[in-house]
C-alpha cells in the first residue's frame, strides 16, 4: 500500500535517500578496505542499507536518486582522514536515522527490525576498526602538543626579543627542528626500554608531528613582515590545529571534545603569553 499522508510520505522519501545513499558509500568503501575481511562487513551493510531503500521505494512509489555530493564527500573522507573517522562519523548519522524510524514505527512496525539491524551493523564495524594512525595516536598527541606548548611560547618570546619576522622565523625553525628530533629521539628509547617493538615507528610519528606543527607555526612568520600580525595568526593556527585535531580524535575515539580542546588550547596560549612576558622583560633587562 503506497503511502498518502503527505507528511508521512516527506519523512519516507528522506530516510530512503539516506539508505540509498548509504549503500553506494558503504559499496565504495569496501572497495578501499585492503583487509577482505573488514571489505565483506562493508557490503554486507551495504546490502542492508540497499535492501531498506528498497523497502521504502515500494511504500512511496518513487525512485529516489542517491546523494553524489555525499558519496563523494565521504569517500574524500575515508581516503584523507581514514576509515575509523568517517565510519564512526556515518555511525553517529545513523543514531539520528533511528530516531527518524521510530517516529513511523506506529505506521511501519517493520522498521522496528531496520533500527536491530543499525545496531548490528555499529557493532560489526566497530569490531572491524584498527587502523595505523588511531594505533599511534598517543605518539601524535604527543608530538603535535609539545610542538604547539613549546613553539607558541617559543616565537611569543622571540616576536619581542627579536627585530625581523625572518630573524625570527629562523630561531623558530632551528628551535622547533631539535626539538623534533630531540622528541623523536626521547620517545624510541622510552619505548625501547619498555621493550616495544614499534618504537621506531612511533618516534616517528612523534617527530613527524611536531615538524609538521612547527611549519604551520612558523609560516605566518616567513610570509609576514609586521611580526605581531604574524604572533597572531600563528596563535589562531594554533587553535585551529588543536580544533581540529581533537575534533578528529573525538570521533575516532569517543573522546570528550570539549574538554580536551578547552585544556590544550588554555595551556598553549597561557605558555605564550607568559614566554611574550619574559621576552619583554628580558628585552629591557638587556637592553638588546
Amino acid at each position: 500500500m503506497k503511502i498518502s499522508d503527505a507528511g508521512i510520505l516527506k519523512a519516507a522519501l528522506q530516510l530512503q535517500r539516506n539508505e540509498i545513499t548509504e549503500y553506494h558509500v558503504y559499496s565504495k568503501l569496501s572497495g578501499l578496505c585492503k583487509d577482505p575481511h573488514n571489505a565483506g562487513v562493508l557490503r554486507s551493510v551495504a546490502g542492508a542499507e540497499k535492501d531498506h531503500a528498497l523497502f521504502w521505494e515500494e511504500k512511496t512509489g518513487v525512485k529516489v536518486k542517491a546523494s553524489v555530493l555525499k558519496i563523494v564527500a565521504r569517500v574524500l573522507m575515508a581516503r584523507i582522514l581514514g576509515l575509523t573517522f568517517t565510519l564512526k562519523r556515518m555511525e553517529k548519522n545513523e543514531g539520528t536515522a533511528s530516531k527518524h524510524y521510530m517516529t513511523l514505527v506506529n505506521d511501519f512496525p517493520e522498521v522496528r527490525s531496520f533500527s536491530r539491524e543499525e545496531a548490528e551493523h555499529e557493532k560489526a564495524l566497530l569490531a572491524m576498526l584498527d587502523e595505523e594512525m588511531l594505533r599511534y595516536a598517543g605518539s601524535i598527541v604527543l608530538g603535535l602538543n609539545d610542538a604547539l606548548v613549546e613553539l607558541t611560547g617559543a616565537l611569543a618570546g622571540f616576536t619581542l626579543a627579536l627585530g625581523e619576522t625572518r630573524m625570527i622565523s629562523l630561531a623558530g625553525l632551528i628551535t622547533g627542528i631539535s626539538a623534533a628530533f630531540s622528541m623523536g629521539a626521547s620517545d624510541y628509547l622510552a619505548r625501547r626500554a619498555e621493550g616495544d617493538s614499534r618504537a621506531f615507528k612511533s618516534a616517528l610519528y612523534t617527530g613527524g608531528a611536531y615538524i609538521i606543527t612547527v611549519a604551520l607555526l612558523i609560516l605566518p612568520f616567513l610570509l609576514l613582515s609586521e611580526k605581531l600580525h604574524a604572533l597572531f595568526i600563528t596563535l589562531a593556527v594554533a587553535v585551529g590545529i588543536i580544533f581540529l585535531f581533537n575534533y578528529y580524535l573525538s570521533i575516532a575515539r569517543d573522546l570528550d571534545f570539549k574538554r580536551r580542546f578547552a585544556e590544550m588550547t588554555l595551556i598553549s596560549l597561557s605558555i605564550a603569553a607568559l614566554s611574550f612576558g619574559v621576552g619583554f622583560v628580558l628585552k629591557n633587562l638587556l637592553g638588546v
